[in-house]
């Protein structure tokens, strides 16, 4: 994954903050149908409160998830970003479940495991159900496949699930945790 030259600070400099904010306000402003009802201005003033929010849609950006807002909780007054590029963030991708798949690898091991990519970054992994909601919004993950957070049921018994999109269909399904694919990577939310 690449990361910001001040990713250990966990904060952006100044023309950071610029750029990220011009580019996430592009994005916003090409995919109105993401937000209804939503307006820049409002979440531009919440981002600029959060510097530490900033540097985490920072890293969602510069490893591939074109982060967007895709909603908004009213009883809270957060902003929901998540990652909306076309296929499983690059940057994400070749990358096995979590910390125990990665050590139970005994050769051929991935660089990094997605539980503990997305606490780096401090974003959460998506849910499966998060993971259908963003497909209500465009057509994502049509050549790749995206771990979610997987039910510790699944995950006890050595499993994870994936989700992806094929023939114009949400699919679910399983694969053991210590697997990885230069094809499956995850996306992440983050509230603000």
């Amino acid at each position: 994954m690449t990361t910001s030259p001040n990713s250990n600070k966990k904060e952006l400099s100044s023309e950071q903050q610029d750029g990220l904010l011009k580019i996430l306000k592009a994005r916003f402003e090409k995919y109105m149908n993401r937000h209804h009802g939503l307006e820049w201005a409002d979440v531009q003033a919440r981002l600029e409160a959060q510097p530490e929010k900033l540097w985490s849609l920072h890293e969602m950006e510069v490893s591939g998830g074109e982060p967007d807002v895709v909603g908004y909780d009213q009883q809270t007054g957060e902003y929901m970003f998540c990652d909306c590029s076309a296929e499983s963030p690059k940057g994400r991708r070749s990358v096995c479940y979590d910390r125990e798949a990665l050590e139970s690898r005994k050769e051929h091991k991935p660089q990094n495991n997605a539980i503990e990519m997305a606490a780096a970054i401090g974003i959460e992994i998506l849910t499966e159900e998060q993971y259908r909601e963003l497909q209500k919004l465009g057509s994502f993950d049509m050549k790749t496949s995206s771990w979610v957070k997987t039910p510790e049921r699944i995950r006890k018994l050595g499993g994870a699930i994936f989700c992806d999109r094929r023939y114009d269909t949400v699919f679910m399904y399983h694969n053991g945790a210590e697997s990885y694919y230069a094809a499956r990577g995850f996306r992440g939310s983050l509230r603000v």
